[in-house]
């Protein structure tokens, strides 16, 4: 009889009450359990205060969810772009009982957007996800960092300096060098625009007429709707929208440039192709066959870590709406793989 009250229990888990173990034993702690956290108040929300050179700023960041051994902090692309694109996982990470952690960086929406340049930099943004650790209470038995593009580069820069300190990691739609990247740009998806597009687009490239509405114009139907999300613009997602609307314009052209097509700012001499070797954790690379990126790359990159595992979509630089499924689910695999120790 109580084997049977055990089990019908169970089937209210949805309601986020208790999981329930099928041994008969005890229920674990809730997904919902909020009673040992003191960010019970703010809906998860913590003001996390930065030390800087320039002084101490603040960033925002919000949990979801309750898992004592696999929490997730999500690093947003751009630079400078928001959390608010990863709003997706919100319709698969509670279901999978994943722990996440929304965060806007430095410069961000949310975050203090403190108005000095020499703040931009691959080296301090490192330094600032480490002081976010560490206020969030994340270790080497909980902590995997998912970053997505820009977050990508962030997220291998962060584990090749503090992987002793990390459970895993996942780099999604990001290769490991921008001039790799750049000459992919240039000599594959160049030639999928339409040549007199492209001529133009060249034109004021040259000419640094980047401000011309012309050049999005051409941009955004030849090469975003191809390889950043394939979905005509006008129906983007809500959250994506909202999150190309609020990016920090200054930041994101000072170390990526004006446009996706290739990146021109700080970033542009960055690679790490000989360094991946040096990362021993469990790591995860997607790529989509679209993408702005190489997905070749992106396996290749699989093998060149000790202990990696490539995720192929059919989606394009932000395959985690237009391939939703197959992103969605090669992501908690992996997640529940290194949990369980499988991986």
């Amino acid at each position: 009889m109580l084997r049977a009250t055990l089990l019908i229990a169970c089937a209210f888990l949805a309601i986020g009450v208790t999981a329930c173990r099928n041994d008969g034993a005890p229920p674990l702690p809730s997904y919902y359990d909020n009673s040992d956290r003191d960010d019970v108040l703010s809906g998860g929300v913590r003001m996390i205060p930065i030390s800087t050179p320039a002084g101490e700023f603040k960033v925002w960041t919000k949990r979801v969810g309750n898992n004592p051994t696999m929490k997730v902090l999500l690093l947003h692309g751009g630079p400078s772009m928001t959390h608010e694109y990863f709003e997706a996982m919100d319709s698969y990470f509670p279901g999978a009982g994943i722990e996440y952690y929304f965060y806007d960086q430095l410069g961000s929406a949310r975050s203090d957007q403190p108005d000095n340049d020499a703040l931009w930099t691959t080296e301090r943004f490192v330094d600032e996800v480490e002081q976010v650790r560490i206020a969030l209470g994340l270790n080497k038995d909980n902590f995997c960092l998912l970053g997505h593009s820009w977050g990508g580069i962030l997220a291998m820069e962060y584990t090749l300096a503090h992987q002793d300190k990390m459970k895993c990691v996942i780099i999604s739609n990001m290769m490991a060098s921008i001039p790799d990247y750049n000459q992919y740009a240039a000599l594959v998806l160049a030639d999928r625009l339409d040549p007199q597009a492209l001529a133009e687009i060249r034109a004021m490239e040259a000419a640094e007429d980047f401000d011309n509405p012309r050049y999005m114009e051409l941009l955004i139907p030849e090469h975003y709707e191809r390889h950043v999300l394939r979905m005509p613009y006008a129906q983007w997602p809500e959250p994506v929208t909202r999150s190309l609307n609020n990016v920090n314009a200054h930041i994101y052209v000072l170390m990526q440039g004006p446009s996706e097509f290739g990146a021109r700012g700080r970033l542009a001499e960055w690679d790490r192709t000989q360094d991946l070797n040096k990362i021993n954790i469990p790591t995860l690379t997607i790529g989509g066959r679209w993408d702005t990126m190489d997905p070749e790359h992106m396996n290749w990159m699989a093998n060149e870590v000790q202990h990696g595992r490539y995720l192929a979509t059919e989606g394009s630089h932000m395959a985690m709406y237009d391939d939703q499924e197959t992103y969605m689910a090669g992501v908690i695999k992996f997640l529940k793989d290194v949990d369980s120790g499988v991986f």
